[in-house]
């Protein structure tokens, strides 16, 4: 079983929270980064939730500014 299998299998029932973490993390590092690497950072984001099975970012949170 791989990293990726079961890490979905722990979040299994819990897509939301960790959608919400994904999205604290980039928001965490958009500030630290003074949004220089924003888009990378928002298609890491968006990867990571379409493997995890998170809600889409696109839905949940407005674009940062």
């Amino acid at each position: 079983m791989s990293m990726l299998d079961k890490l979905k299998q722990m979040l299994k029932g819990h897509e939301d929270q960790a959608g919400q973490g994904i999205d604290k993390a980039g928001d965490f590092v958009d500030d630290k980064t003074q949004g220089k690497h924003q888009g990378q950072v928002d298609t890491a984001q968006d990867k990571l939730k379409d493997q995890l099975g998170g809600t889409d970012r696109k839905d949940d949170n407005p674009p940062h500014q």
